[in-house]
């Protein structure tokens, strides 16, 4: 009896303690938002430029030793921040890149014009749904039980949730928003647009870019983070500001002229579009009175340079262009260069038609294959701005490396150059694992990546606002251009400000685009899948609760080229990922200091 009356209290003990354990308190409610202000150089925001970014910056955490994607395009870093991965891994290598299949959308070019919903698109299809092959934080988080919103510039918006298309899933609203070619959404969030008095369809850009970036805001504040409330979901979004990229781009304060360049009336203006679009979503997340439960990680996709398109010997800068000022390097610099020196002819990819050099053509947009039969072309120029690629896809790519690399060291607009692995060691270059390029990516792999020269703009500081660069590119000199390795390009602005962060600290530690999934998961519980292994680390140093994490500086060079240049690269070292400072040939780069 005595047993009997023990086993029952046992098992109604039992029975009592398991409800206990198996219903877990409920997780709080928590969010993340990640604001990205394109083009937003670290030292350009001060208390009067920037309030909003300062008081972020200075009370929360202030990432002292930020780090863009190289190479330093927006695209690029837009890969890395939806992902958590290098480049090698998300094989987006640039905003223009080698598709490697005819574009209907570039005209039937086989070239990705990246910044573009249609073109993201026929990258999809081509490469199994996800070009990118790594999901993003915001996939993940819709995946496993968040409410999910990204806004802002196209292209890199929708690099954010690159599978999400249909506005069924989350929500996905660029600045083609309403226009034929735009991603659609769901008919609630257009009720609600309308609701709210807005337009339909998204302003066009300008310089600056202050209506766009209001329309945005609004929509952002009271028709999408209302809805995100609404599901009883914690929510993830993604915020991308246009500006001070578009205003610094485009700007005509200075013409022909590198002072003041950039940091002339247009590009201020821009920088206080940016702090203004924050300001706005703050203030909109007190209001509602999710500050104190939104985790909010402010970053850049990349520095800044003005663009110095004068004093080349190269042989295209000697070249008298209609659309080009006398002595200046036009469009498709690269690609005419290489034309002459390896004595090969030269096409457009976009006109299909024979480039001229020699009478003063040139290409459209910067790119340009050489050879006999442009379908099946020796050498592929592919333009970036402040660094070009070069695809070799033919049978002797190793012969024609070489070749290639002996007419660069030639040129006195380039500084570094990176060639695939694949290729061998070529003196003068260093491997593209070096700047980890080579990974689980299964996009068209450049063979080469060319790094042009920068310098210091005269009786200009700080330094880091007064780099001036050679570009491939439309535009001209005293506009603004980025892509170089350069430390005022990889010098992006990042800070971070929420309850998972420390207040008022300023890290040391190196940190890049690719560190902000990956701390993001972590606060959220996200698993985050990875098919490549190169992938950023969790912040934990900028976390509530912290520890210092230790780094070290590295230098790597190259062998010697011929006629003695030699690629040198400067990085940083923490938890095992690699931090890129500058890079090139040694009294050709701003901010590389090693010989």
């Amino acid at each position: 009896m005595l047993r009997t009356r023990l086993a029952l209290a046992f098992t109604l003990a039992v029975a009592l303690a398991v409800p206990a354990v198996a219903k877990a308190p409920e997780r709080p409610r928590h969010n993340v938002i990640i604001f990205v202000a394109d083009g937003l150089r670290y030292v350009s925001v001060t208390p009067k430029t920037a309030p909003t970014l300062w008081r972020v910056m200075h009370q929360g955490v202030n990432f002292t030793n930020s780090h863009s994607m190289y190479p330093t395009i927006t695209t690029v870093n837009a890969s890395a921040i939806a992902t958590g991965h290098y480049i090698g891994d998300t094989g987006n290598f640039g905003n223009t890149l080698y598709s490697g299949f005819p574009s209907a959308e570039s005209g039937n070019a086989p070239i990705g014009l990246m910044e573009n919903d249609v073109m993201l698109g026929e990258m999809n299809d081509r490469f199994g749904g996800n070009y990118l092959n790594e999901e993003s934080l915001l996939a993940a988080a819709r995946r496993q039980g968040f409410a999910t919103a990204v806004m802002g510039k196209v292209g890199p918006t929708a690099i954010q949730d690159i599978t999400q298309r249909d506005g069924t899933g989350g929500i996905v609203i660029d600045d083609g928003f309403g226009k034929p070619k735009g991603i659609p959404v769901a008919r609630d969030i257009l009720d609600g647009i309308k609701a709210a008095g807005l337009d339909a369809t998204a302003p066009a850009s300008n310089a600056p870019n202050g209506v766009q970036q209001k329309y945005m805001m609004a929509v952002a504040t009271q028709v999408v983070i209302p809805r995100l409330v609404a599901t009883g979901k914690p929510f993830a979004m993604l915020y991308w500001s246009r500006d001070p990229d578009l205003s610094q781009h485009i700007t005509k304060d200075s013409i022909g002229s590198l002072k003041p360049g950039i940091n002339g009336p247009t590009g201020t203006a821009g920088i206080k579009d940016a702090d203004d679009t924050l300001a706005a979503l703050l203030a909109a997340l007190k209001a509602k009175g999710l500050d104190k439960t939104t985790d909010v990680f402010v970053t850049a996709d990349h520095g800044f340079s003005t663009i110095d398109r004068g004093g080349s010997t190269a042989p295209s800068a000697s070249v008298a262009y209609t659309d080009v000022p006398k002595g200046d390097t036009p469009p498709g610099m690269l690609a005419i260069d290489l034309a002459v020196a390896l004595g090969l002819p030269l096409t457009d990819p976009h006109t299909h038609q024979p480039v001229d050099y020699k009478t003063g053509k040139h290409p459209a947009f910067s790119s340009g294959f050489l050879g006999a039969d442009p379908a099946k072309p020796d050498v592929m120029v592919i333009g970036n701005g402040g660094s070009d690629h070069i695809y070799l896809p033919g049978p002797d790519a190793k012969a024609t490396a070489a070749k290639v690399v002996e007419a660069l060291t030639q040129l006195d607009y380039v500084s570094g150059i990176f060639v695939d692995d694949d290729l061998g060691d070529i003196p003068g270059t260093l491997p593209m694992s070096a700047i980890n390029m080579r990974g689980a990516a299964i996009t068209p792999h450049p063979s080469m990546i060319v790094n042009f020269r920068s310098h210091l703009v005269p009786g200009c500081m700080p330094v880091l606002m007064c780099a001036a660069s050679m570009a491939d590119s439309s535009l001209v000199t005293g506009q603004g251009m980025h892509g170089t390795l350069n430390r005022a390009d990889t010098r992006n602005f990042m800070a971070a400000i929420g309850p998972s962060f420390r207040r008022g600290y300023a890290d040391p530690t190196p940190v890049s685009n690719a560190d902000i999934a990956p701390t993001l998961a972590h606060i959220l519980g996200i698993n985050l899948p990875a098919k490549g292994g190169l992938t950023g680390r969790v912040a934990t140093e900028a976390l509530v609760g912290g520890k210092p994490v230790p780094f070290q500086a590295r230098i790597r060079r190259s062998d010697a080229a011929a006629n003695g240049q030699r690629t040198v690269l400067q990085y940083q070292e923490a938890a095992g990922r690699f931090y890129f400072d500058a890079g090139g040939f040694p009294g050709r780069t701003v901010g590389l200091t090693a010989k």
